[in-house]
């Protein structure tokens, strides 16, 4: 187990997107995300080394975070990744998390051992200066959540349940952090959450680490077979009411997570207002 001194603070529950739709967003509404009571804002798609678009949305907030959920370790280069955390964290002290992580073997070319890998980017990243309470790594496996413990504040997994939280905190201990992502569809059909779920699932159901991910939960070969067994989409992708989404939400805290982003699968224009609606049944306001 790995001890560290201090863990990020972004309280119970964030808000997951792609960076490109956070810079859609008007200083208004990212004040709206905040007057809510989310913690963070995590920006998956692989964002580039040079993070220039985290500033506005920080100038915009007052204690509002953002968390890069993950700067991918093959497209954006380690030493230009620092330089960018130590521009944002100089002015804005605190108020971000650098999300890093290792991709897919599928999509890289120039792929090699994932240990090995993040090793090396994490050796620049000391380098640099890059604090390892200030950072952490996208993990599902336990080689890669031992390492995202014992070199960063912890682990930022994605698309897995609340047993996944839980065998986390069993392997880690109490002082990793750890923030899962979980997918939300605000609808009690179960068939339009299901097709909305599987239209996210698609891609992810052609990665190798993502099936050894589900089948370590438990899950099948047929479950994780394209397009997905309702099984694994209800695992993974939370509908209902919002009472019955934010008990799902809340059962990886229970299993010992420490914040989770909400990835609202829905149009952007619509985020806003499911963030609204599950925001009283989260308990953020």
């Amino acid at each position: 187990m790995t001890q560290n001194t201090s863990k990020p603070e972004l309280g119970p529950f964030g808000v997951f997107g792609r960076y490109t739709q956070w810079q859609q967003f008007s200083a208004a509404q990212l004040q709206q995300i905040e007057a809510l009571g989310y913690g963070a804002i995590w920006a998956g798609g692989s964002p580039p080394a040079e993070l220039d678009w985290v500033e506005p949305i920080l100038a915009a907030t007052d204690t509002l975070q953002v968390a890069t959920g993950i700067v991918n370790i093959w497209t954006a280069d380690a030493a230009a990744t620092a330089e960018s955390f130590h521009r944002i964290e100089k002015a804005y002290p605190g108020r971000f998390l650098l999300g890093i992580g290792v991709g897919h073997p599928e999509a890289i070319t120039e792929y090699r051992k994932p240990l090995d890998a993040l090793n090396a980017y994490l050796d620049t990243l000391d380098e640099h200066g890059v604090p390892k309470h200030r950072r952490v790594v996208a993990a599902l496996g336990p080689k890669v959540l031992q390492l995202s413990a014992d070199r960063s504040a912890g682990a930022h997994p994605y698309l897995t349940t609340p047993e996944h939280s839980k065998q986390a905190r069993d392997l880690l201990g109490a002082d990793a952090f750890i923030a899962p992502e979980h997918k939300v569809v605000l609808t009690t059909d179960a068939e339009q959450a299901r097709a909305a779920g599987r239209t996210a699932l698609e891609i992810y159901l052609n990665l190798d680490n993502y099936l050894n991910s589900w089948k370590r939960l438990g899950f099948t070969d047929s479950d994780v077979a394209k397009p997905g067994s309702d099984r694994l989409v209800d695992a993974v992708v939370a509908y209902g009411t919002v009472d019955a989404i934010a008990a799902r939400l809340r059962e990886h805290l229970d299993a010992g997570a420490d914040h989770v982003p909400v990835q609202v699968l829905t149009s952007p224009d619509k985020v806003l207002d499911a963030l609204t609606e599950l925001a009283g049944p989260l308990g953020l306001r």
